[in-house]
């Protein structure tokens, strides 16, 4: 029998998904169906907002609305996207989600794929939990994603379970916060559950299942993220997984509401300013046009380590005990196409301090040469 899981906010959920297949059904069962955006942040595709079928040469039809993303597929230069390389390393058959027909566009690809597979499940998984969301929250940074799956999936003829992974770890709602908007945890995810995704985990660029995969480790501490530098707990809350009632999601979310009839994501844009103040698509604009204006950097070990040393004694000083990769990518003011580069460099001067997926930041300064 076939499962399907909706991954709420794209590429970092679609991992997330796969490794919540593996711990609720292990490996014995046909890998699930992973109903997902092609929405990768700049680092790795420099066009802001979601990609649609048009965005990529060698998709694979499935439904009439609804095309698969298989190993060959190419994302069509500039844009970018982890869901070929995701495909080729995982099990899972990933299927596109087009959300340029707004809500309702969604909601049509579902019930084709719904009619299409019969899943014995429907999931809809978000890392983090802002899907939960009203709208007002002052922390609240991309919501549009969550809420244009939330509309679609409750607007389907058949049963949805809503499920949280890791509350906290996207850096939005605090745990806290969450705390009465879902249901006690009904799955603890162990490093035995990261095993499947471990090498997915060594490329990919979502932070939040980053920590989500490092919490489920047993890694506790404070963990740094963003360019802004966020500071997001890691605690025994971290690699919990809750089910929340979709329907008091949807009461709750104000967004999800609005655009429960858009035809289009513009349209859905829209709403988005007028109920959130904001797009996050328009962050994506404006920030892609900033590093746009930037000059190459060309990367330099030395002055790296160097730029390194500075940032975790700042670090230290906030009480930051761990950072990812894209949080040092950027705080060094390199860019996407260096993150790789810089991360073996990291390695391979330092690999005691990397607690997979994470970088330990040092309780004392450590001092490290490297050769020219």
């Amino acid at each position: 029998m076939t499962r399907l899981i909706v991954a709420a906010g794209g590429g970092g959920d679609a991992v997330a998904a796969a490794m919540l297949d593996a711990a609720l059904y292990g490996s014995g069962e046909s890998p699930a169906v992973i109903l997902t955006y092609a929405w990768d942040r700049l680092l790795i595709d420099p066009v802001p907002g979601p990609r649609g079928p048009a965005n990529f040469t060698g998709l694979r039809p499935l439904t009439r609305s609804v095309c698969t993303v298989p190993a060959g597929a190419k994302p069509v230069a500039p844009a970018g996207s982890t869901l070929p390389r995701l495909a080729a390393e995982l099990p899972h058959t990933f299927a596109l989600i087009n959300p340029q027909q707004g809500a309702e566009g969604i909601t049509r690809q579902l019930e084709e794929l719904i009619e299409h597979l019969a899943p014995e499940s429907i999931d809809l998984l978000d890392v983090g939990g802002d899907i939960l969301a009203k709208g007002d929250e002052p922390t609240l940074r991309s919501p549009l994603g969550d809420a244009l799956t939330l509309a679609a999936c409750c607007q389907v003829d058949s049963p949805v379970r809503l499920l949280v992974a890791g509350p906290g770890l996207d850096g939005e709602l605090p745990a806290e916060v969450l705390a009465d908007r879902m249901g006690p945890a009904t799955l603890t995810l162990t490093a035995e559950h990261v095993e499947p995704i471990g090498s997915v985990l060594e490329w990919h660029p979502s932070e939040a299942t980053a920590m989500l995969a490092a919490t489920a480790r047993g890694v506790r501490g404070l963990c740094e993220v963003r360019d802004a530098g966020l500071p997001v707990p890691l605690t025994d809350e971290g690699p919990t997984v809750h089910e929340a009632d979709l329907d008091e999601a949807l009461n709750r979310n104000e967004l999800a509401r609005a655009i429960l009839a858009t035809e289009t994501l513009a349209e859905a844009e829209q709403y988005s300013r007028e109920v959130c103040g904001y797009s996050e698509i328009d962050y994506e604009r404006n920030k892609a046009s900033w590093l746009g204006s930037q000059p190459e950097q060309k990367l330099d070990p030395e002055a790296a380590l160097r730029q390194l040393a500075q940032f975790e004694a700042k670090a230290r000083g906030r009480g930051i005990t761990h950072t990812t990769f894209r949080r040092i990518t950027e705080a060094l003011g390199l860019n996407g196409k260096q993150r790789q580069d810089l991360r073996a460099l990291l390695l391979s001067s330092r690999p005691e301090q990397y607690a997979a997926p994470l970088w330990r930041i040092p309780a004392e300064e450590v001092q490290v040469s490297v050769d020219a």
